[in-house]
């Protein structure tokens, strides 16, 4: 069903309580399974080997940088979609979708054969100093899933096009079915193959075609608000990509300094040894989806606030930014209280060893006190001033705040003063307390109303 604009709109709101939930539960429940796409890989390789999952999170932590830069491209079309859909504006919101499937596929194949040709003195300058076994599955690991970067690229651009016409719930419907498609490849060429990590990759490599080609071939519907055609043969429009650029691009750079970020936050944990790489894979699995709920809200509101600000309705989006932001610091909190309590068996379902069982629930146990009063203010209300196309300063607070709070912080408690890989989430906490006080104060400014979003 597509939940057009006209369907939401309620009374003097553009959205009601029903379509608000129509459209925030599949996205939540989206966020969820594709999480659990890289995590069944880390689960289901772990009983492999420490040495193999060790492999899969630290290329994972490359391969999310540069799917997070396909997520903020797709992010930006998804928001020029909306604002167009908000101002009744049909035709424009094709195009713009159209281009934006263009772009991505064209950016998509560039980074795929760079990753391809240079995987292995990349993975060497990133991770040089581990163990011979780790590289040797990282490797492995790399070369299958750089192949499968234009796919995850094209699938978020299609689920942007579909969450711009307020429906998530087909892409939550591809997102279940190719994951129940990659738990079974997974059990095949891991356990019944014998292929490890190897197994794994290709695995995830195949469940990506299927989901790009389903969402692709779902869009192509004469029934959808937005109609997609053959968009291989497109040649570029210059203002549309333009407009698409100049919201996905700061948000490219933003998510992409939060990976890089993390990837010196990962090299400097792989120096403490197997035991303490493995626990924190772990924790950041956990961590991950104890704040999946929020994050699918803040992806709703981006929807939600595009199209009220194409529709001229600016008091809206406020009031929306403020009510989803509450929705998420509800879920995010019962989130936290679920997985602390269900820690203890997935820690003993993972086969981890007892010195790394031990660092991943005291780093738990933290991560569920702090996340809780801070994390929602870092992270959610950014998406609607993102989706004002108030970029710049996200990028800028995130960016700083990122390594000069999250980065540099875990350096120094970690080489220097010895705080282990607990150090990590000092520095994490410390990096959402300053980056949601940022937001607050940037909302309640008003400012992040002086910008737009189409030329």
């Amino acid at each position: 069903m597509n939940h057009s604009v006209s369907a939401a709109s309620s009374g003097s709101h553009l959205y009601s309580g029903r379509s608000l939930l129509a459209l925030m539960i599949p996205l939540i429940c989206e966020q969820i399974f594709t999480a659990f796409m890289g995590t069944a890989d880390s689960m289901m390789v772990s009983n492999v080997s420490e040495a193999a999952i060790s492999a899969v999170s630290l290329v994972d932590s490359i391969n999310v940088l540069v799917i997070q830069a396909f997520y903020a491209l797709a992010s930006g079309g998804a928001i020029v979609c909306a604002n167009y859909l908000g101002q009744q504006r049909r035709d424009r919101a094709e195009r713009s979708a159209n281009q934006l499937l263009f772009v991505v596929l064209m950016i998509s194949l560039v980074i795929t054969a760079l990753c391809l040709i240079f995987r292995a003195p990349l993975l060497r300058l990133v991770f040089g100093s581990v163990e011979q076994e780790v590289m040797d599955d990282a490797l492995a690991y790399f070369f299958y899933t750089s192949m499968s970067f234009p796919f995850i690229a094209l699938f978020d651009s299609g689920s942007s096009i579909f969450r711009a016409q307020n429906n998530s719930r087909l892409p939550m419907i591809i997102t279940i079915s190719t994951n129940l498609l990659n738990i079974f490849g997974n059990a095949v060429l891991i356990w019944g193959a014998g292929l490890g990590v190897s197994g794994a990759a290709i695995s995830t490599l195949v469940s990506r075609i299927v989901a790009a080609a389903a969402v692709l071939l779902l869009l192509r519907r004469p029934s959808g608000a937005i109609v997609i055609g053959n968009f291989v043969f497109l040649r570029p429009q210059k203002r549309l990509v333009k407009d698409i650029l100049r919201i996905g691009i700061p948000s490219g750079v933003e998510n992409g300094m939060f990976q890089f970020g993390k990837l010196a936050i990962q090299s400097t944990v792989s120096t403490l040894g197997t035991a303490a790489i493995a626990a924190q894979a772990m924790t950041n699995i956990i961590e991950n989806f104890n704040g999946i709920a929020g994050m699918g809200i803040g992806i709703g509101m981006m929807t939600v606030v595009g199209q009220c600000l194409g529709a001229g309705r600016p008091d809206e989006a406020r009031y929306y930014i403020k009510k989803l932001s509450f929705a998420a610091e509800i879920v995010v909190t019962a989130s936290c209280i679920l997985l602390f309590l269900l820690s203890g068996p997935i820690v003993r379902l993972a086969g981890l060893e007892t010195e790394s069982a031990s660092l991943c629930l005291h780093m738990l146990m933290w991560i569920t006190i702090v996340k809780p009063l801070v994390w929602t203010a870092s992270f959610v209300p950014g998406y609607g001033l993102r989706a004002a196309g108030d970029v710049r300063f996200s990028m800028i607070l995130s960016c700083l705040s990122m390594w000069l709070c999250r980065v540099v912080l875990c350096i120094v408690l970690i080489r220097f003063f010895h705080f282990g890989p607990m150090g990590v989430w000092i520095g994490m906490f410390t990096d959402w307390t300053v980056r949601g006080i940022g937001f607050i104060i940037r909302f309640k400014s008003g400012r992040w109303l002086n910008h737009t979003v189409t030329s």
